[in-house]
């Protein structure tokens, strides 16, 4: 979208901070002079040492545009710099340098119907368009389709489950279903009238679920992809 809004750098205070699990670390600020977003965009998270350098990162917004605060959920990565910082170092009360909201392909306002398919922390975005569409009531226009070894593994497992979201454990059973990617049976009737398709996770991920789409009948042209990589 050409109209989607950009943010320029600010800084944020780290107001709420919880580890739902071992890996992901949920951080919440409140953001000076914040730019009300749209669900999909992301912001970029800068740390400064004293000596002047610098390290950064990009991470997909989980809050909805009405919230009042800047909501992201950080998986620590092997080696990286801002997620192992902001896992095991960074305290309520610490000031951030931020700068977002960016991008305005990977968007969601709540105007088609659309399906979304998240691996693992690429549920994250997914999770902005959800609360969206609950809030203004439009969750008949939105599927999201969840994807992820392990339901502890998955960000926002309960909030998903509690909301609709079609989740598939690739190492783990849950109820009948055996642990296994989304079959394309089970993909055909989320996609049924879908303008647009979102898709984001690893590069792997992406390229899995953009064939899988392919495979029920959805144009190439309607996806969207966001991926992203252990360098980001």
């Amino acid at each position: 979208m050409s109209d989607a809004p950009t943010g320029p750098w600010t800084t944020g205070r780290l107001v709420e901070l919880d580890r739902p699990s071992d890996r992901l670390v949920r951080l919440r600020f409140d953001v000076e002079n914040q730019v009300e977003h749209l669900p999909g965009q992301h912001y970029v998270l800068r740390l400064r040492a004293e000596d002047g350098y610098t390290a950064q990162r990009s991470y997909s917004v989980a809050s909805e545009p009405a919230d009042p605060l800047l909501e992201l959920m950080v998986e620590c990565l092997p080696g990286g710099e801002v997620s192992g910082f902001m896992h095991d170092v960074a305290e309520q009360g610490d000031i951030f340098e931020l700068r977002g909201p960016i991008g305005g392909w990977f968007t969601w306002a709540g105007e088609v119907t659309a399906v979304c398919v998240g691996g693992g922390s690429g549920v994250v975005p997914l999770i902005s368009m959800l609360r969206h569409a609950r809030r203004i009531g439009a969750t008949d226009r939105l599927r999201v389709v969840a994807v992820a070894r392990t339901l502890e593994e998955l960000p926002y497992a309960q909030e998903l489950l509690e909301h609709g979201a079609f989740v598939a454990l690739t190492r783990e059973n849950r109820g009948d279903r055996i642990a296994h990617p989304p079959y394309p049976d089970e993909m055909a009737p989320l996609v049924a009238a879908a303008e647009t398709a979102y898709v984001c996770g690893s590069v792997g991920f992406a390229s899995f679920a953009t064939r899988l789409l392919g495979e029920v009948g959805v144009r190439s042209s309607s996806i969207r992809v966001e991926q992203f990589g252990a360098t980001g």
